[in-house]
């Protein structure tokens, strides 16, 4: 069996757009929670913008993690050593299950603490809080589920993600609507309804990935769970690839929370239209973020088949295809925004105020969708920690931005969204530097 990858537009492709589903259908599940909680109120379409960003907080902390995992297996990919792949990840599940029972009890003992502190709006409090207390113990199935892509996408068989995340998609779906408003024989919980349904069905994608994995024979593949003994030498390599990579997605989403914080300060129309933009955002950059994950395990797999000298216009191959996906969905979404608005039932104000916001995630968009792709082929050189320092210079320039803008001197939400492209501009530039100097190469 040869794990080796080719470099061509179809190669790219093949491993993108089954990437692209898998990042597609969480999505889904956002912007369905969002949908019918708009159903409740205002309220509590503002509140769900917050617990929202926090949930991502410890999500990214686990694509931190698949992330590193994800590199180190491409590279046993393309040296083509199928054992040493199972070892990496059976120690990677049980680095996952830790991080994941740590979130848990920071929840539960330093969150209420931080919000109560920062949230003006005691009923807004109130709604986050109930819920991250439920919605957090879907964290254990979060993290094994996406211990499971690092495996599928670090050996290019990323077909076989989209039977989970369809799963998790119906399953949430059905739960929405029916523990929110109590159809179907079920209780109607409201707001918290809607955390219950997220967690049931990420454990139900988990429980359909792992019988597709079993069917398939993968687990023999690569002698998934053949030694039971751990290697804390192996523990310690994955933490070392892993956690500058978890403590910059982390960085970045706090940031971002931090940024909720202050457009609450701007009152709830404020909040709910900005979760309404992080939907958005978030659906519509999802050609993006698959192309940068093909990035990272494409520029791994082709350095551990010491050919350095590919990767340079295999980067540029996938900006273009990247590119040209955004430009089509950012086009379909300012030919008709108010269609797109419309979904989450709230009135002319809200879609109003929504339009200007439009215009500059557009662009935000456009820059993300090749920004991205230099982030993540530094990612796939292995140099972790020059990722790390990359978003740590980026974030102090977003933060100034954000807090002269919205807290200072009290600009309307609209500049406030401009920090994306500030954002953005600093990934870009640093990591495109990075990549033409060829000091990657020297990376070992």
């Amino acid at each position: 069996m040869d794990l080796r990858l080719q470099t061509g537009y179809k190669q790219i492709l093949g491993m993108a757009m089954p990437i692209s589903l898998a990042i597609l259908v969480p999505q889904i599940n956002f912007i369905t929670n969002n949908i019918f909680l708009g159903g409740l109120g205002e309220q509590a379409l503002a509140s769900a913008g917050i617990t929202g960003v926090y949930y991502l907080i410890f999500a990214v902390i686990g694509n931190g993690l698949n992330n590193g995992l994800q590199t180190l297996i491409a590279r046993k990919a393309g040296e083509n050593k199928p054992n040493e792949i199972g070892h990496l990840f059976f120690h990677g599940v049980w680095i996952s299950i830790a991080i994941a029972f740590l979130g848990i009890l920071l929840t539960y003992t330093i969150a209420p603490i931080i919000l109560r502190a920062t949230i003006h709006n005691n009923a807004i409090y109130e709604l986050v809080m109930g819920f991250n207390l439920r919605r957090i113990w879907g964290l254990p199935f979060l993290y094994l589920y996406v211990m499971r892509n690092a495996l599928l996408v670090g050996t290019n068989q990323t077909k076989l993600l989209i039977w989970g995340t369809l799963a998790e998609t119906v399953v949430n779906i059905f739960l929405d609507y029916s523990l929110i408003y109590g159809q179907f024989g079920f209780p109607a919980m409201g707001f918290n309804g809607a955390a219950y349904a997220s967690i049931i069905a990420e454990a139900a994608g988990l429980l359909v990935i792992f019988i597709v994995i079993h069917f398939k024979g993968i687990n023999r593949k690569f002698a998934l769970f053949e030694n039971w003994k751990i290697d804390w030498q192996t523990i310690q390599h994955v933490l070392f690839k892993s956690s500058p990579l978890i403590l910059q997605y982390a960085i970045s989403i706090i940031t971002w929370e931090f940024f909720y914080i202050l457009i609450e300060h701007h009152g709830d129309r404020a909040l709910a239209v900005s979760n309404a933009m992080r939907n958005i955002f978030g659906i519509f950059g999802v050609f993006s973020w698959a192309f940068a994950a093909t990035t990272n395990t494409m520029v791994s797999n082709i350095i551990g088949q010491q050919k350095p000298e590919e990767v340079l216009p295999l980067i540029r191959r996938i900006v273009r295809l990247s590119f040209a996906c955004c430009a089509t969905l950012v086009l379909l979404l300012n030919i008709a925004p108010a269609f797109f608005l419309s979904f989450y039932g709230q009135n002319e104000l809200f879609i109003s105020e929504a339009f200007d916001v439009i215009r500059i995630i557009s662009i935000a968009l456009l820059m993300m969708s090749f920004s991205s792709i230099w982030l993540n082929a530094v990612t796939g050189t292995g140099n972790t920690i020059v990722n790390l320092t990359i978003e740590a210079i980026t974030l102090v320039f977003y933060i100034i931005y954000a807090y002269l803008t919205l807290e200072t001197w009290n600009l309307p939400i609209t500049w406030g969204w401009g920090s994306e492209l500030v954002y953005w501009m600093g990934m870009f530039s640093m990591s495109f530097w990075y990549m033409r100097s060829e000091r990657w190469r020297r990376k070992i």
